[in-house]
């Protein structure tokens, strides 16, 4: 399966500028709340056009703006499946499954029983939605929309309104009745790990643009720009300058970073720091080691969440999160705070 598409639409406070093409059969676009995400699938769908660009499914061109083509949602044959699955109320669970087919009245019956049996719908035939769970909910708009197998399906923020617990369920729920679809599907959410889970390749969108894209696995471990890093879960930034390949001055910490396995770009802008990765130093402060004064700390139940200020930086340095899980808490309880926080080598993240 491919897809292409190259789209331009002026939204309020940004243009939405979007261009990818891609053969994964899992794509996930991650990125915060009202930067253009749920726009993109909507401009696929053909439910907002954008106002110029090109859309191709399958090679297949959907829209065109140069050509003037510009297909109708139900003649692009892509499944969109909403935050609250749109399932028809006054319908029943078997109805709603049958609402997009247009084959025979035998045929279509047939194709529902398959889907109520995939979907282990089994005994929810004569209900409405209403009556339903929202696993339930969820596992009926997937069966309508795989009814009539389509070439895409859209997943815009499917488990945004669920609890945790449910949410973790219903994701894997939701892989594993996706495993033997053979089409392209595209889930837009604000989670990264809702994207990292799903997804083979990753889109990172900021303000109507991509930031940057990839194989998700490797773009989550260097994601190269700020904005990607964030997105993606880091916390921590500092300025970084350049000096040579294997030392770059960390200004917002106050320290020299020097590296041995690593070489240091050139045109390195910023460094990054996941929460988790800093190893606690008590004793003197030596190489890639920040010395600091803690500013306030929040106990959670799996994890004790430090939040501290670098004693040797500018008058007011940015706070840097530190997040111990239980392996180390032992450590600052016994020996009490630690003196540093050191860099590891490998988990620095070199950013544009």
């Amino acid at each position: 399966m491919s897809i292409e598409v190259q789209i331009q639409r002026k939204l309020n406070t940004f243009e939405l500028n979007i261009d990818f093409k891609s053969d994964s059969k899992r794509i996930g676009i991650l990125g915060a709340s009202g930067c253009g995400k749920s726009m993109t699938l909507k401009s696929i769908a053909g439910i907002e056009p954008p106002e110029s660009g090109l859309i191709k499914i399958e090679g297949k061109t959907v829209y065109d703006s140069e050509n003037k083509v510009n297909l109708k949602p139900q003649k692009r044959n892509i499944g969109y499946l909403f935050q609250n699955y749109a399932l028809f109320p006054t319908m029943t669970v078997e109805k709603n499954i049958a609402a997009g087919l247009k084959g025979k009245k035998q045929e279509n019956a047939k194709r529902v029983r398959e889907m109520i049996e995939k979907f282990q719908l089994t005994g929810l035939e004569k209900r409405f939605p209403s009556e339903l769970s929202g696993g339930q909910q969820q596992r009926v708009a997937l069966a309508r929309i795989m009814a009539y197998k389509p070439d895409v399906i859209l997943l815009d923020e499917p488990f945004s309104a669920l609890d945790m617990y449910l949410k973790d369920r219903l994701q894997q729920e939701l892989l594993e009745l996706l495993n033997d679809y053979e089409g392209t599907v595209i889930m837009v959410s604000h989670s990264r790990d809702e994207v990292y889970r799903f997804s083979e390749e990753v889109l990172i969108i900021d303000q109507g643009q991509i930031v940057t894209a990839g194989e998700t696995k490797e773009l989550f471990r260097n994601p190269q720009r700020k904005e990607a890093a964030r997105l993606t879960g880091c916390k921590n930034f500092s300025r970084a300058i350049y000096v040579d390949e294997h030392t770059a001055e960390l200004t917002d910490w106050g320290i020299t970073l020097h590296t041995v396995k690593r070489k240091i770009p050139k045109g390195i802008q910023h460094i990054g720091y996941r929460a988790h990765e800093f190893i606690p130093i008590w004793g003197e402060c030596g190489k890639n080691q920040i010395p600091f004064v803690l500013e306030s700390k929040a106990a959670l139940p799996f994890e004790d969440n430090y939040y501290i200020k670098p004693a040797n930086a500018e008058a007011d340095p940015s706070v840097i999160s530190w997040f111990v899980q239980r392996e180390n808490q032992e450590k600052i309880r016994e020996n009490g705070m630690p003196d540093a926080l050191e860099l590891a080598e490998e988990e620095v993240l070199f950013l544009e």
